[in-house]
């Protein structure tokens, strides 16, 4: 893959979502910000394009239910472990998710979520990346 030199740092916000409205919101929020937004509605779907272009995500937002084999608590360790730097938010709906399986490396965001909590963690994405892991 060639060197990004129109963007050196990472400007990619992935919004892992199977609800296409709330996929649709995200996207609308996210799009505010210097990031480039890019949907999916699978962790299948996420993995491909983290394995792809990893380098250039500075957030990825996921639902912990999602189709397919992974679910979004798995997507996320996975990602924590390759993509160290990547700035993780976890949402659900879902009061009785169980969520002590999750990485440190990951922000829990509980449905519904207010715009301007996602822009928050879209600056942080931006401005204070995850540090890697040394």
């Amino acid at each position: 893959m060639a060197v990004n030199t129109l963007h050196p740092e990472p400007y990619l916000a992935l919004i892992v979502e199977d609800d296409p409205d709330v996929r649709a919101l995200a996207g609308a929020l996210l799009e505010e910000t210097p990031l480039e937004v890019v949907e999916v509605d699978s962790a299948e779907a996420a993995l491909d394009l983290l394995q792809e272009r990893g380098g250039d995500i500075a957030m990825m937002f996921a639902d912990v239910r999602l189709p397919g084999k992974m679910d979004g608590v798995q997507l996320a360790s996975a990602a924590c472990k390759l993509w160290p730097t990547v700035r993780i938010v976890l949402t659900s709906g879902d009061p009785g998710t169980q969520l002590d399986d999750l990485p440190e490396c990951v922000t829990f965001m509980p449905k519904p979520w207010r715009g301007l909590d996602v822009l928050v963690q879209a600056e942080k994405a931006i401005h204070h990346p995850q540090p890697p892991v040394t």
